[in-house]
């Protein structure tokens, strides 16, 4: 009644990988999707802390051990 309707948002898990996208002299993250072809990353959101991994695992239906980093 009073939740945010939580639907997961779905992927082309054929073209794309879930990735994170971390930066090695700020240290700040992005979440998103890398395009197996093209290597293209695309950004879905920042990622601040523990939480907001957890938050991009449940929204998308992924495990930790399916999410790469990229540095």
């Amino acid at each position: 009644m009073f939740g945010r309707n939580k639907k997961r948002e779905t992927f082309d898990r054929e073209k794309f990988v879930p990735v994170i996208r971390a930066s090695i002299c700020t240290g700040e993250k992005a979440a998103g999707f890398q395009d197996i072809n093209t290597k293209h990353f695309t950004e879905v959101m920042l990622i601040r802390n523990d939480r907001d991994f957890k938050t991009f695992l449940n929204r998308y239906g992924l495990s930790e051990d399916e999410v790469t980093t990229l540095w």
